[in-house]
């Protein structure tokens, strides 16, 4: 019976954990998602170009650069300067 209970309490803590892994990994989609759909709109803004442009134009700019398109997004900010990666499509 012990045993039991001990197995259980195992089987608990794994799915406990393994719960918490996924919360984490949400948060850091959305957070992510967050940070690229900002970068969007600030290069739609800057260039003149349809929100989907932008996007393919920083998508564009990551893969050229094998970069990951999360850490060229965080680097697009207002009021600072195109990250040269995209301001080589863009400035042509």
């Amino acid at each position: 019976m012990e045993e039991e209970a001990m197995v259980a309490m195992e089987r608990l803590l794994a799915v406990t954990e393994a719960s918490y892994e996924r919360r984490a990994q949400l948060q850091h989609a959305l957070e992510s998602r967050i940070m690229i759909e900002q970068a969007k709109g600030i290069v739609a803004e800057r260039y003149r170009l349809g929100v989907d442009e932008a996007f393919e134009a920083i998508r564009r700019a990551s893969r050229t650069n094998r970069m990951k398109l999360h850490d060229l997004a965080g680097r697009i900010r207002p009021g600072e300067p195109t990250p040269p990666e995209l301001a080589a499509l863009l400035d042509v």
